[in-house]
């Protein structure tokens, strides 16, 4: 059996030494850095020669630079002579980029798994990609987790299951992520009708289905980016009478305004995981982070041991 290594790039250290831990090992050593003129620097400090290597890393902001540095450590460990290399990617940015959705534009998904896929990955482990076609974007094994059992454990040791609660999908585009948290949280489902006036803005007016009034309304989606989406559908949510509103994502991004959108929208609490570091001012008092750690690492022992990933996602 060949040696497990697990390097971290540093978009989420943290995360990187909870797996680690979970999976009773030390992180490799690995220097990372850049030169005067803003060239990153990579060098591993000890041997992965005929090692399986797991390099952690979330394409998340400062999207370009973690992307450059992850790009970096594929190379230093395929030139290393690494048996096979594992881009472990939680968060994969440019996920929104997956199609040509007017003329004149990049597919820039596609063109980040060519150039992940050159680079020399052999395979990717990823989680909650915006749209799951884009596992067939690379040309080598991709294995998809999903964070939807963490969170409805989270939601049901809160007690929030059964008739008092309407699980709500906050576009058209989330209601099957939405039916799978009500198979395992119960209630009914609502969908918020959502219309994109432009890249940035969004427009909510109808709720389909539920009811809503008198209910504790859960909102799930992939990610919070600028949570213009989430906290448009939340406050109409609140028009319709909910009695308390709690959103949960995967990926909390939140950029640009989200933080004081999310500050004056009508949120009792928000749940994100650590997929992407949430510090600073992002820690608000009804910010909730559950750690993905233990997930990402029986599907890294797995994939060492050449054993089923799906296994994972039975009856769950």
């Amino acid at each position: 059996m060949r040696e497990l290594k697990i390097f971290s790039g540093r978009a989420n250290h943290d995360l990187a030494d909870k797996l680690c831990r979970h999976l009773h090992l030390k992180p490799a050593r690995i220097t990372l850095g850049q030169f005067p003129d803003g060239e990153n620097y990579c060098k591993l400090d000890e041997d992965v020669r005929g090692r399986d290597v797991f390099l952690v890393q979330p394409t998340c902001p400062p999207v370009n630079d973690n992307l450059i540095e992850l790009l970096t450590m594929i190379d230093c460990c395929k030139r290393a002579s690494a048996e096979r290399i594992t881009a472990v990617i939680p968060y994969f940015g440019y996920a929104r980029q997956d199609r040509k959705d007017e003329g004149r534009v990049p597919i820039t998904a596609k063109l980040v798994a060519n150039l992940i896929t050159r680079a020399g990955a052999d395979r990717v482990l990823t989680m909650d990609l915006h749209a799951a076609q884009i596992q067939g974007f690379f040309d080598v094994p991709v294995d998809h987790l999903y964070a939807a059992p963490v969170i409805n454990d989270h939601f049901v040791s809160r007690r929030f299951a059964g008739d008092e609660v309407v699980v709500v999908s906050p576009d058209e585009g989330s209601i099957k992520r939405a039916l799978g948290h009500t198979k395992r949280l119960g209630g009914n489902l609502a969908i918020v009708d959502k219309r994109r006036t432009n890249a940035l803005e969004v427009r909510q007016n109808t709720i389909i289905g539920g009811p809503v009034e008198g209910k504790v309304a859960l909102m799930f989606d992939d990610m919070i980016s600028t949570a213009g989406s989430i906290c448009g559908a939340a406050r109409l949510v609140h028009e319709a009478g909910a009695k308390e509103i709690h959103i949960a994502c995967t990926h909390g991004v939140l950029c640009g305004p989200a933080i004081e959108r999310l500050r004056d929208a009508p949120i009792d609490s928000i749940t994100v995981t650590d997929t992407i570091p949430v510090t600073g001012e992002k820690l608000l008092p009804n910010l909730v982070q559950l750690s993905v750690a233990p997930l990402l690492a029986e599907a890294i022992k797995r994939i060492h041991h050449d054993q089923s990933i799906s296994e994972l996602f039975r009856e769950r």
